[in-house]
């Protein structure tokens, strides 16, 4: 679609009338509703939706559409956020030294799959300079042991600063990124493998392969201080039977892991993800 868009993304308790509140207000402003998602969680008692509409036509500027829909928002004690759609996200993509993931994302990226650019890889380790070389991306080396961590997580938000990143992807980048610093820059997608029963540590796979799962799958989730313990945005599984070795397992969670965390980061570049206490709902 080459014309803008804008996309409220919104929460609140639920009560009568939420939707048509929502629609009229962009209604009454001159707007062409072109999508609109609703979902109820009646445990929680909470509405949320996502509503996207075409500027052209719109009667309210950018700048007064978020001050203008907050006197709407506050009376229903909506949480919300809006999004434009011709605004290009920056992705900062950290890696250790697995690159399956990164060589995906930045096909996808250049394949248009997803409108964002990657202008920054952050790695603590220097073997994947030369894929950053190779596609003009600046790489930025920063170790990190127990000893310096505070202080390299302070260059790495600097460095975040400075190329005004938007989104921080942690494709296999096998270190534990502190609450401190998720605090500060809480816009981070992770992706880890996902086994029946749960194999945490050194060689999943040859555990897995031990014990004889059957079942191997994938998480992709936004980072918390309660590690792989964030909002899950998407997740899938494959078969594995007796006649795959290790080998046939890594590989296979390999390219699981690259269409999960290409479906989340596609998700979340879209504005179709909605979080709300440590779940999310993902707008189709």
């Amino acid at each position: 679609m080459t014309n803008p868009t804008a996309t409220l993304l919104i929460s609140c308790p639920d009560q009568r009338g939420l939707v048509a509140k929502f629609a009229n207000f962009i209604y009454s402003n001159g707007g062409n509703i072109i999508h609109a998602d609703q979902h109820t969680d009646f445990a929680a008692g909470l509405f949320l939706t996502r509503i996207e509409w075409q500027l052209d036509g719109f009667n309210l500027p950018r700048e007064f559409i978020a001050p203008v829909f907050n006197a709407i928002a506050q009376p229903v004690g909506a949480k919300w956020e809006i999004r434009f759609s011709d605004t290009v996200p920056r992705i900062a993509i950290w890696v250790s030294r697995q690159d399956h993931c990164l060589f995906d994302l930045i096909w996808r990226q250049r394949a248009k799959e997803f409108i964002a650019e990657i202008p920054l890889i952050i790695s603590n380790h220097s073997n994947l300079k030369v894929i950053a070389e190779q596609f003009n991306i600046d790489f930025q080396h920063i170790p990190i042991t127990k000893d310096n961590k505070s202080e390299q997580e302070a260059q790495q938000l600097e460095l975040l600063r400075q190329y005004k990143i938007d989104l921080v992807v942690l494709a296999k980048y096998m270190q534990i990124i502190s609450a401190d610093f998720i605090s500060q820059f809480p816009q981070i997608i992770n992706i880890h493998h996902s086994f029946l029963p749960a194999f945490i540590g050194a060689n999943p796979y040859h555990r897995a392969f031990e014990r004889g799962v059957k079942i191997i799958g994938a998480t992709a989730h936004y980072a918390t201080a309660n590690l792989d313990a964030g909002p899950i945005i998407e997740q899938d599984v494959v078969r594995v039977s007796h006649r795959d070795e290790v080998d046939d397992l890594v590989r296979k969670g390999k390219d699981l892991e690259r269409v999960v965390l290409a479906r989340a980061v596609r998700s979340h570049l879209q504005n179709r993800v909605l979080v709300y206490g440590n779940r999310t709902v993902v707008f189709e």
